[in-house]
């Protein structure tokens, strides 16, 4: 790590700490990555971590580019990140009005852009969040991978992903083959929070999560989500009966476009979600395809 100077703390987690950093040979600057973690396995299983893994494999525009892996001698474990301005709740806080229409456009398209890549590469994130996206001049980048699994990777997915507020409705209830498709959730949750400026679904624990949800949503019925009444009743599961809300009420600013999207991706039913690609041609993006 001699040819790096640390200049700022610029985030912090369970994980271990994320610096600002300058590359005394290059002369650039760069995102260093501190685990927590001491690794006293061999390099080799070091590469194995998911996050290196999916990392070395995803290389796209709109996905955040790990650029070196350093080992120091007391099994310290470094990642070195390009470096980002900001992430998007730090670009929300430090705005005094909410983002227009073409700006969360111009976000969510880079976004999907990502995802349509990350998806067909075989990976999902399990992790999208507002501090997950990572903004610079006008760009924005997919970060933080250390929740990404292998789309085909052995199942039951046991753990517990997803920041509880952007977390799908399949995983809350415990379901062990979820898809690719909690990423489609995440964001549907993430666009309406760019609208309105405060999350769509605050629960403050697992139960009060699906009741938020239902508040907004209207209760699932075996039309709407069979698969998830299923599972709700291995559960002994109630879902609380809520009729919903009509979204536009929630995002005035929003358009129908906008509001037909995140309905979509909301879908209570996985199956019913778009894919990235399907996001991509939605007409809430309607001259970006023309390029």
């Amino acid at each position: 790590m001699e040819k790096y100077q640390l200049l700022d703390q610029v985030g912090a987690g369970a994980f271990g700490r994320v610096w600002k950093a300058f590359d005394k040979q290059s002369g650039e600057v760069v995102a260093v990555k501190m685990l927590k973690e001491r690794f006293h396995s061999s390099w080799e299983e070091c590469l194995k971590l998911e996050e290196i893994k999916s990392l070395q494999i995803l290389k796209h525009p709109n996905i955040v580019l790990l650029k070196k892996v350093i080992r120091e001698r007391d099994n310290s474990l470094f990642f070195v990140f390009e470096f980002m301005e900001c992430n998007l709740l730090q670009l929300m806080r430090s705005r005094a009005k909410p983002f227009s229409e073409n700006e969360i456009r111009h976000w969510c398209f880079q976004v999907f852009q990502g995802l349509h890549y990350m998806h067909g590469k075989g990976y999902f994130h399990r992790d999208l969040k507002p501090e997950n996206l990572l903004v610079s001049r006008g760009m924005i980048k997919i970060g933080d991978m250390g929740s990404a699994k292998e789309i085909n990777s052995s199942q039951p997915f046991t753990d517990y992903v997803t920041t509880r507020w952007y977390r799908a409705p399949e995983v809350i209830l415990g379901s062990v083959n979820y898809s690719f498709k909690v990423d489609m959730w995440a964001m549907g949750a993430i666009m309406a929070e760019l609208f309105m400026f405060k999350p769509l679904f605050p629960g403050r624990n697992s139960s009060d999560q699906m009741l938020k949800i239902c508040s907004v949503l209207g209760s699932p019925t075996a039309a709407s989500w069979r698969g998830g009444l299923a599972l709700a009743g291995g559960l002994n599961y109630q879902f609380p009966q809520l009729p919903g809300v009509n979204l536009s009420l929630l995002m005035p600013s929003a358009s129908g476009n906008a509001i037909s999207l995140i309905k979509s991706l909301c879908s209570w039913d996985p199956s019913k979600r778009p894919s990235a690609l399907e996001a991509l041609t939605h007409p809430f993006f309607p001259f970006l395809l023309q390029h």
